[in-house]
């Protein structure tokens, strides 16, 4: 991994960031949460223990809603500093935060990723997706002759006559993470829609609520292997599967072209040009969340926040987008949010 260097304007920030010492038995910045982000984090932390008088945050993953989990905890130097999530955060979670005293929260939106449909490098000729084409491989039940039946598919090629005639193996974010919802709703939801099958949904008698539901809902008979851990097991899976497909931020997948290839969804390959105009039809913001009680209290965390959203770290050149993050245009008012300190509510 490169070590970023300061520019002359970062490293003035990183000058008036030095004050003097708290007294508190934690000194340094907590993070956890989303694998998408975890890479973008880990490349921020490094960076920022080596060019400011802080320690070096610690930076975790274990999915976004686990990594929220632990945001809501409570106030207080044993809970963590920062949630990185692939999602935005769900109501439920701001109101567990809020019954645990984590009144004040400040969203930050980083940037934004793609979600990608990978394979073996030399492995079956996966290069073209549609979203019908993985709604009707993995979804649960069909809707048949007037009721709902079990999904019949077995290869992809039952699916699609154009696609490989090898039986359906994919490796897809477990329920934990923010890229499952993702891929449920953009992915599996779409595809339900575009074959006309929610509509028969309801002709059947399901409500829209049901029918979206049963779109979304991932069959279990080992079609679909759900993966905990973050994208190197998925391509672990991948290397020891030669005819799995796996799901995968654009970025991992950009730093692992010698071992992978990747499909196109809906005629459009996933590049930054093309999730950055809106061309690609799977993308997300990715954002962290930051617990405003511990700001002036854990040493480090507001510096560290601004300098994570600086224009030479998440900016058009910057390594995070050379890493792979689509920069946010928004890029300045997200800026002046975290030097404000603006929460969620302040924003509402």
């Amino acid at each position: 991994m490169s070590i970023y260097k300061l520019t002359a304007a970062t490293a003035a920030m990183a000058v008036a960031a030095v004050g003097p010492a708290f007294s508190q038995s934690r000194d340094n910045v907590q993070v956890a949460g989303s694998s998408t982000v975890l890479p973008y984090a880990s490349i921020v932390a490094e960076a920022f223990g080596e060019n400011f008088d802080y320690p070096t945050p610690v930076v975790e993953s274990g999915g976004s809603s686990a990594g929220l989990s632990r945001f809501c905890e409570g106030v207080g130097e044993n809970t963590i500093d920062i949630a990185n999530a692939s999602r935005p955060m769900r109501e439920g979670e701001i109101e567990t935060c809020a019954a645990n005293g984590v009144e004040e929260i400040i969203e930050v939106r980083i940037g934004y990723d793609g979600i990608v449909f990978a394979s073996q490098i030399d492995g079956p000729d996966f290069t073209a997706f549609e979203p019908a084409d993985w709604y009707q491989a993995l979804a649960s039940e069909l809707p048949q002759d007037g009721a709902m039946a079990a999904n019949p598919n077995a290869n992809w090629s039952d699916v699609n006559g154009d696609l490989p005639e090898v039986e359906i193996t994919t490796f897809i974010p477990g329920t934990r993470h923010g890229t499952r919802e993702v891929f449920e709703e953009q992915v599996m939801l779409q595809g339900c829609e575009d074959t006309g099958a929610m509509d028969a949904m309801i002709e059947i008698g399901m409500s829209e609520d049901e029918a979206e539901s049963a779109c979304m809902q991932v069959r279990a008979d080992g079609a679909a292997v759900d993966i905990d851990g973050d994208y190197t097991e998925t391509l672990a899976r991948i290397n020891s599967n030669p005819d799995g497909v796996g799901v995968f931020g654009l970025a991992f997948y950009e730093n692992n072209t010698d071992s992978l290839k990747v499909a196109t969804m809906g005629g459009v390959e996933p590049t930054v040009e093309t999730i950055s105009s809106g061309e690609y039809p799977v993308s997300r913001p990715l954002y962290f969340y930051i617990k405003k009680a511990h700001i002036g209290v854990i040493p480090g965390l507001k510096e560290f926040a601004q300098f994570f959203v600086a224009d030479e770290i998440a900016g058009s050149g910057g390594p995070l987008a050379d890493y792979g993050l689509v920069p946010d245009p928004e890029l300045e008012a997200t800026q002046e949010k975290i030097a404000n300190e603006t929460t969620m509510s302040e924003e509402s």
